[in-house]
């Protein structure tokens, strides 16, 4: 099966391509910019195709032939509905590595879904970090607490941001948290929900954030209030706070514009050496209406390395076995066990 990496010279697109040569796969590396993709495709003796996803003609021209695209170029927001479009034209599974929740809605969208059965095609957005690791425990509290009404999912890291994550987390600074509440998504005040959490290593104090498992995390287990979160000194859970008076503003097209290009400028990511040295503690609660309660806890690597080994077991177990097209995620593909068997990861510890 021919497969394509699109965003191939990004930060973590390259780490992808670089991994995948040394495990003998031999993806097609795809992009915008033939003068950024070209000295990568060299080194690595690789095909490249150059389109804009703007151009739907040249999207499909491009596609055509191909078994499976892994979508590698944010800000997803902008470029995740054409890339989909295009491979449920041409019949081609549809990853990315994405954790913004209204991409995940759009890849879960009853038309998307419909579409994608009825053309035997895939369609599967996080498959990286986020969100293996959280959609995994997700998972396993649903195995645990069949009944759960509650889902609170979170992580801690010390890692540092690549310049696309930077310039997700930038699109979210004007809308404030969200969260899933009976079933809906609602945006919420920043810094309204605070505790403390033992997400792996101590306790530490933390703040619900807007992450991509309010959404991805109810398509998993149907739990109908979910939460995210992440720690958070009790001074940064005031700014934030006070963030909320200037919310609007930060929502404003200049000010975005601005904030994204000093991102591009002076993001660079974890080195190799900071990847390795830098694990990711991920924690899970459920709880049911009789107050029960399930706690999950494991370790996984760097977020950063995750993605890329995550990313390309989905595409290895895809291109070997077939499966029923659909809107998928990363533990619906392959199950609670996925992230215990990826490298760096340990075991689920339950309380």
């Amino acid at each position: 099966m021919q497969w394509m990496i699109y965003g191939a010279n990004g930060y973590t697109g390259e780490l992808i391509a670089r991994e995948a040569v040394r495990l003998g796969l031999q993806p097609i590396l795809a992009g915008r910019s033939r003068d950024k993709l070209q000295p990568l495709a060299s080194e690595l003796d690789l095909e490249t195709r150059v389109f804009d996803l703007n151009d739907a003609q040249a999207v499909r021209i491009a596609l055509d032939g191909l078994g499976l695209v892994l979508h590698c170029a944010g800000p997803f927001s902008a470029t995740s509905a054409p890339m989909i479009e295009g491979c449920l034209e041409v019949g081609a599974h549809y990853l990315d590595i994405t954790g913004e929740a209204p991409v995940f809605e759009h890849t879960h969208a009853p038309t998307q879904a419909s579409r994608a059965k009825d053309k035997g095609v895939v369609l599967c957005s996080g498959v990286g970090f986020d969100v293996i690791p959280t959609d995994c425990v997700a998972l396993k509290l649903k195995q645990l607490l069949p009944d759960a009404t509650h889902l609170s999912l979170g992580f801690d890291t010390s890692s540092g941001l690549s310049p696309g994550t930077s310039k997700t987390a930038i699109e979210g600074l004007g809308l404030g948290n969200l969260e899933r509440i009976d079933g809906q998504l609602v945006h919420t005040a920043m810094g309204k929900k605070h505790r403390e959490i033992d997400f792996g290593r101590g306790q530490r104090y933390a703040m619900a954030i807007p992450w991509g498992d309010v959404s991805t995390a109810y398509y998993t287990t149907g739990i109908p209030n979910i939460d995210t979160w992440f720690p958070m000194p009790k001074s940064m859970v005031i700014g934030a706070q006070m963030m909320n008076m200037v919310r609007p503003l930060m929502g404003v097209a200049w000010v975005q514009a601005l904030l994204k290009n000093l991102a591009g400028k002076y993001v660079k990511g974890p080195d190799e050496k900071a990847r390795e040295k830098l694990p990711t503690y991920v924690w899970g609660e459920a709880r049911n209406a009789a107050g029960e309660v399930k706690t999950v806890r494991i370790k996984t690597a760097n977020g950063y390395k995750l993605t890329v080994d995550g990313s390309l077991a989905i595409v290895a177990w895809l291109m070997s076995h077939d499966i029923e097209g659909g809107s998928y995620t990363p533990a619906m593909l392959l199950g609670a066990e996925l992230v215990e068997k990826l490298p760096g990861s340990g075991k689920f510890k339950v309380e």
